[in-house]
């Protein structure tokens, strides 16, 4: 479960001084599920680097596809995955299947792990009383962090992709998160970091704010209101559940949500970070 799956699409360039910028998107692709206009959107948008969440390998409903490798194939670039659950219902007697985090770069991808959470929900977990069909979604694993390092030229940035618990607590997505921010402080002050990821809960005010403020993280939207997850009814309210969190020398601009994007059950974001 902990083995990285990795690959390189990229053709070969040489840069040898530091990009003036970088554009970065984030998305839950809801397992790639609309795989298409998933990749279609990614391409138009030009990003040097991509963190995506909830994405499939070898599952029956995306059609056993290495969804993240194929992305990366389509856009040209290097990409990490790691395993956050084996997904019992979806695999095969002879072949697994999974379900967790991608990152893809068109820099370097180095020294990925993950950090699998202390503190995990036990709602996933099978049950000899629950049959193994899709709509129980019965699994191993649980939830993590995605770390890897870009080799940008004249920088090493640092990658936090999260996907915390959708179910328990916000007490739960927090100590994941707090998690997260431990791990972040092994780094030099000079390095900088990115946690970004769908976080399940609003990490704006209360104790998340707190903790993201005392680990010297900044909100890639400043002050601004947003939603990514998309109403569920008429008359509900979008809500703030996905993050990028900024610690270092780079500054974040444009940042975007993209409401219009129908191909998954969470709004991408997009931002630049300029350096």
């Amino acid at each position: 479960m902990d083995d990285i799956v990795s690959g390189s699409f990229t053709q070969r360039r040489w840069q040898f001084w530091r990009p003036q910028s970088i554009r970065v998107v984030d998305w839950n692709i809801d397992r790639g599920l609309r795989l298409p206009e998933i990749a279609d959107f990614l391409a138009s948008q030009q990003a040097d680097l991509i963190i995506l969440q909830e994405v499939d390998l070898n599952a029956r409903r995306t059609r056993r596809v290495n969804v993240a490798e194929e992305l990366a194939r389509k856009l040209g670039m290097n990409f990490v995955f790691g395993r956050e659950f084996e997904e019992l219902t979806q695999g095969s007697p002879r072949s697994a299947a999974y379900h967790g985090q991608a990152t893809l770069s068109r820099w370097c991808l180095s020294n990925p792990r993950i950090i699998r959470f202390r503190s995990q929900s036990g709602f996933w977990r099978p049950r000899w009383f629950l049959p193994r069909t899709s709509p129980f979604q019965e699994r191993l694993g649980g939830r993590i962090a995605l770390a890897t390092e870009v080799s940008i030229p004249g920088t090493i940035l640092t990658i936090y992709n999260l996907h915390l618990e959708s179910r328990g607590s916000d007490e739960l997505r927090l100590s994941q998160l707090q998690e997260t921010l431990d791990d972040s402080a092994t780094y030099s002050h000079a390095t900088p970091v990115l946690v970004a990821g769908d976080l399940n809960f609003d990490i704006s005010r209360g104790a998340a704010a707190s903790a993201v403020q005392q680990a010297g993280f900044r909100n890639v939207f400043g002050q601004s209101q947003f939603g990514t997850r998309p109403p569920h009814n008429l008359f509900g309210n979008a809500r703030s559940i996905d993050w990028a969190l900024l610690a270092g020398e780079p500054q974040a601009t444009l940042a975007k949500v993209h409401t219009s994007v129908k191909a998954s059950d969470h709004y991408p974001i997009s931002f630049t970070l300029r350096f």
